[in-house]
């Protein structure tokens, strides 16, 4: 998706709510053949925009825009790609793999070891083809009951 439209920026305050909402829909849209349809409801479990303007003040977190519209955001620790989620129209396009060099590179910076992620299971197969590698498959929960959630710990040597 090399669309000169599209531009990665740094997340600032006030864009939690697109944040919110770009994970709400990429859940829903792109996880629905992997998870049932009461995990699904539960994955959001009592998150808020506000939940992720916190993440924002870290300054870590890279979106994806388009014509001012949230398409997709990374957000990193080091060692550690935290979360990347995309509008499920956005998908295929090469715009998650821009965003996952964005991440890696974050991540990378500062750490030596492995980069880590845990995946969901819908996109184990996206995370492979960009040099990442099962290590165990394990279980995701908010703590506020509800089906857990399988996900797929990965890493991905630094080169």
């Amino acid at each position: 998706m090399n669309n000169p439209d599209i531009v990665l920026r740094p997340a600032r305050a006030g864009d939690g709510q697109s944040l919110f909402d770009v994970t709400l829909q990429s859940v829903q849209g792109l996880g629905k053949s992997h998870y049932t349809s009461s995990q699904l409801a539960g994955w959001m479990g009592e998150r808020t925009a506000q939940h992720y303007e916190d993440i924002i003040k870290k300054g870590r977190t890279i979106i994806a825009e388009a014509r001012g519209e949230v398409l997709g955001f990374v957000d990193s620790d080091p060692g550690e790609v935290t979360r990347l989620f995309l509008l499920p129209k956005a998908a295929g396009r090469g715009l998650g793999r821009r965003l996952l060099e964005a991440g890696v590179e974050n991540a990378a910076r500062g750490h030596s070891g492995p980069i880590k992620i845990e995946s969901t299971l819908n996109a184990q197969g996206f995370y492979e083809r960009h040099g990442f590698r099962a290590i165990q498959k394990g279980d995701f929960s908010h703590g506020v009951g509800g089906e857990p959630i399988e996900i797929v710990l990965m890493e991905m040597a630094q080169t």
